[in-house]
Formats: C-alpha cells, sequence, structure tokens
C-alpha cells in the first residue's frame, strides 16, 4: 500500500552507543529514477550490533543518529517517472551498495565495483551525512538498486539475498570448488551461507568449524559434511585445499594456514581488526599458501537469487524474529553469543 502525502513511518534509528530507538519520521516519495520500497523484513547484521554497541562499526563513526539496516526485502509501493520495467507490488530486495563518483577503475580491477574508492552504503556512517538503511516501514531505493525476487523466493528469504552475496562473492574468489575439500573456519551468519555456497559450488565435502555448537548445528543445516567443535578440543583438518576464515579472529590465521594443503588457498572473508594484531603467519611463506581478501560483493546478489530459485535453503540461518518495535530487544539477542542466534530478523512491514 502506498502511503498518502504527509504520512508517517517507523524506522529503527542508532542514536549513539546502546541507544537504540524506534523514531516517526516523515514517509519518503520516490523522484525520478526511485522506488517507494514498502520494507517486509530485515536482517541484523554485525555491522549493525556494532554501531549500536559502539557507535561505530570499523572506521565509520556516528556523528548524528543513523537509520540500520542493509539486509533487507518488501514490496515495491510506488514507482517514480524514469523507472521503467518495475511494477507496484513486487516482491524486491536491494543491492545495497552505490559508488561514488564515475566509477573509473584501474584495469587490474576493472568491474569490482566494491573496490570503489567511496561506495555509500546501506546503513552506513562512512560518510557525513550518513547513509541511511532500510529498517524502516518504507525506503525510497534508486531503480537501478532494485532487484526483482524471483517466483518462489519470499520477501523473508529475499532480504538474506546480501548476506548470501557476501559468502558467493568469497567463493568466486577461491576459484573452482567442484570436486574439492573446502574448510570453512568460523560457522556465524556467512560462514554458514559460505557452507551453503561452497556447496552451491561443487565442492564435495565441507567442514565448518567453530567454538559454538548452536552454530556448528547451523552449518550442518546449511550443508557441512562434517563439523570440527573446538571449544569441545577437536581439531582441524590438515590439507585442506581451500580454506575460507570466516571468522575474523587473528589468532585463527596460524592454525588455518596450518590446517591448509601446501600451495593451498585461504579466503579471508571474516573481517579483521583495523589496528595492530599478533598473528602466526609463518606457514603463509613456508607453506606457499596464497591468501585472498574478499570484501562485501559486486553482482553476486543476482547469483545468490538465482541459486534460491534452484532451491539453496536459507531458512535454517533464521533462528530469530521480532517486530520491528522490539529492535532493541533483537539487537541485544543478535549480539549475545550466549542467545545461540544465528540471523535475526526484524519484521519491519507486513509479509510472508
Amino acid at each position: 500500500m502506498t502511503p498518502e502525502a504527509g504520512r508517517t513511518m517507523r524506522a529503527v534509528v542508532v542514536h549513539g552507543p546502546k541507544d537504540v530507538r524506534v523514531d516517526v519520521r516523515p514517509c519518503p516519495v520516490p523522484g525520478e529514477g526511485e522506488v517507494l520500497l514498502a520494507m517486509e523484513w530485515g536482517g541484523i547484521c554485525g555491522s549493525d550490533v556494532a554501531y549500536w554497541k559502539h557507535g561505530a562499526s570499523g572506521t565509520a563513526a556516528l556523528r548524528h543518529p543513523l537509520v540500520l539496516g542493509h539486509e533487507v526485502a518488501g514490496r515495491i509501493a510506488a514507482v517514480g517517472a524514469g523507472a521503467g520495467g518495475l511494477e507496484t507490488g513486487q516482491p524486491a530486495t536491494v543491492h545495497p551498495a552505490e559508488p561514488v563518483g564515475d566509477g573509473r577503475l584501474p584495469d587490474r580491477i576493472a568491474g569490482r565495483t566494491n573496490l570503489c574508492p567511496e561506495v555509500r552504503y546501506f546503513g552506513s556512517a562512512a560518510f557525513d551525512p550518513h547513509t541511511d538503511g532500510g529498517f524502516s516501514e518504507y525506503r525510497v531505493v534508486r531503480a537501478d538498486r532494485i532487484r526483482p525476487l524471483p517466483e518462489g523466493v519470499s520477501t523473508e528469504h529475499g532480504a538474506l539475498a546480501e548476506p548470501l552475496a557476501v559468502a558467493m562473492h568469497a567463493v568466486h574468489r577461491a576459484g573452482d570448488l567442484r570436486g574439492r575439500t573446502v574448510l570453512v573456519n568460523g560457522a556465524g551468519p556467512i560462514g554458514s551461507l559460505v557452507v551453503a555456497a561452497a556447496k552451491y559450488g561443487g565442492a564435495a565435502a565441507v567442514i565448518a568449524a567453530d567454538l559454538s555448537a548452536p552454530s556448528l548445528a547451523v552449518a550442518r543445516a546449511m550443508g557441512a559434511d562434517e563439523t570440527v567443535d573446538i571449544a569441545a578440543g577437536e581439531v582441524l583438518p590438515t590439507d585442506v585445499e581451500v580454506a575460507f576464515e570466516a571468522s575474523g579472529a587473528p589468532a585463527a590465521l596460524g592454525p588455518v594456514l596450518r590446517s591448509t594443503a601446501r600451495g593451498g588457498t585461504i579466503v579471508q572473508v571474516g573481517n579483521l581488526p583495523g589496528a595492530a594484531v599478533s598473528a602466526a603467519l609463518g606457514d603463509l611463506v613456508t607453506r606457499e599458501i596464497t591468501w585472498i581478501g574478499s570484501y562485501r560483493f559486486v553482482e553476486e546478489i543476482d547469483d545468490a537469487l538465482r541459486a534460491m530459485r534452484e532451491g539453496l535453503d536459507v531458512s535454517p540461518l533464521i533462528t530469530h524474529r521480532f517486530p520491528l518495535a522490539a529492535a532493541h530487544e533483537a539487537l541485544s539477542v543478535a549480539a549475545d553469543p550466549a542467545s545461540g542466534s544465528s540471523k535475526v530478523l526484524l519484521r519491519l512491514g507486513g509479509g510472508e
């Protein structure tokens, strides 16, 4: 339903550390080349938790209130002039990245828009003014950022297309996985999605490792053939051909390097700290391991939607659902390792 002129809406807004509120704001109106999306579902990401807990995510610090959320899906409520090919009522998700400037990149990284020097991202304080996210009842979105959902993919699952795209980008960075044995270290939401993406990409066997038994249970449900419970004293396998380091914990780097076969590949998908850390990296040299970074995604959100259409099931990842009004509780659960949560969803409006 399109809101009437002058109507208001609710939005999940972080004002500072441990200060998140459900604010009332004016409903936006789509302009030239824009659509109005009536939001239905939003997934809480680690960056949302970081803004709430610390008032910053990495080097991006709050300077003023910010609407959270970049994992979202809903239905098109209104179409602005020039936004052809889109219709009201269509279910859709959002590619949340908007490169700043002319988009020109050096030939060596041509087309890798995730590496543009400046990118505005939904729910990010990297720029001032900040870029509001999509944890609101309505959000105006550029038409070229809209991704219609395939038939059979609900808006609840569509909200997970963005993190699945992160996982699929990591898998693409690794190269051809068909017939290969893969280790995924860290079975949080991204790690568990890497498990699913690796299996979808043809990996013969995927081993997931984590300190959390509930996280490993999710990884198994997402397709892991074996799991390693590090907290229970189990050890990582040896001589895996490809490893995905999805924990972002510097202490994990040494064991993962040792687990990787000589001449093997590690894809670093977990965000590492921006400050100096201590890590055992000797095996990177002596075992001639290729260490590859993986940052967000380019257009793999389209691959994610295609995979879901073809049967990749993200439902085991969803452990909690909360109404928009309970955003504080939802963030608390997502931030608490003892909660056993994987992906925590906010119901932003009407939906499946």
